[in-house]
């Protein structure tokens, strides 16, 4: 049994909606429609339990859960080095206690932040990207973007991980995510939970590990399954935008033979609704998509460079 989970996360759970696709293997999956994320806190152990629960044997015990999260993966190398830690898992082992007892609380002013504090502004006002840099004793703030987030020739780069005001920051969503999940589970004896890229390869954490988790970038999934680059011609707060791209997503699915219910059906075909929720509801689902394109072999995990980068940043998967 396999459920393949992606999460629009943000820092407000009003807006953090999930897409699953459950089955006994790979190619033979089914996809519901988006629903709201439950507690975060037990996020892993009620999508592990949902696993048992659908087996009528001890087979149950073989469930596994590969889950893709809309939220950062990894720090910037450069502050790994000014921190001196090797590897993400050696950061969240450490974040909120001792030295960085304040690491998830962001900065009130320029002069709070800190190695120790990174995250910054809490709240707007005489706010600047170069005061984050200045702080952490980076360079310049490009120099805390990871390899990653830099820009492409498909789209334009993402958001610094520590930066969190304005409407490109990923801040507060790499906050909750990595103190509300990671964290827990990664302290779980119970979940065998494994990070890619920085736990080994995809298939070979999918199939050893009861639990995967991975960055997805839902921009970089829209090009991956040819919708186009958010922003270019077309947005993914407009209903009738989200509507014109339900071709491509329905090809999609007769490609990879997927069944979906006929709520999902109705979502794609009417942009999944014009209520205010309909853009957290749309990202979900191609980012789903492309974990199941990738998981049937139709483009690769990602180009993830050896040694520190892949051991501190990461990467997004499919990149």
């Amino acid at each position: 049994m396999i459920t393949i989970a992606h999460a629009d996360w943000s820092a407000n759970p009003d807006k953090r909606w999930i897409t699953m696709a459950t089955g006994p293997d790979p190619n033979n999956l089914y996809v519901t429609s988006p629903e709201r994320v439950p507690s975060a806190g037990n996020l892993l152990n009620e999508l592990i339990s949902a696993g048992y629960r659908r087996e009528d044997t001890n087979s149950g015990r073989n469930h596994r859960l590969w889950i893709g999260f809309d939220f950062p993966l990894g720090i910037p190398l450069a502050y790994a080095k000014k921190l001196g830690v090797s590897s993400f898992r050696e950061l969240l082992r450490k974040a909120g206690k001792d030295s960085l007892s304040k690491f998830f609380d962001p900065a009130e002013t320029a002069s709070d932040v800190s190695i120790f504090r990174p995250f910054y502004p809490r709240r707007p006002g005489g706010t600047s990207r170069s005061h984050l840099a200045e702080g952490l004793g980076i360079k310049s703030y490009t120099d805390l973007l990871r390899h990653c987030d830099r820009a492409t020739r498909h789209r334009k780069a993402a958001g610094a991980i520590f930066w969190t005001m304005g409407s490109q920051q990923v801040g507060k969503a790499a906050i909750s995510g990595w103190k509300d999940i990671l964290q827990p589970a990664l302290n779980d004896p119970g979940l065998d939970t494994a990070l890619w890229p920085f736990d080994g390869n995809l298939h070979d954490l999918l199939a050893e590990r009861q639990i995967v988790a991975a960055e997805v970038y839902s921009a970089e999934a829209a090009i991956q399954l040819g919708l186009g680059v958010p922003g270019r011609g077309w947005s993914k707060r407009s209903v009738t935008d989200r509507m014109s791209k339900a071709s491509s997503l329905c090809d999609f699915l007769d490609r990879m033979d997927i069944t979906i219910s006929q709520q999902l059906r109705d979502d794609i075909l009417h942009g999944f609704g014009e209520d205010r929720h309909g853009e957290d509801r749309f990202d979900s689902v191609p980012g789903l998509f492309s974990m199941i394109g990738i998981l049937k072999g139709e483009r690769p995990e990602g180009t993830v460079p050896d040694g520190l980068i892949r051991s501190t940043e990461g990467w997004i998967l499919g990149q």
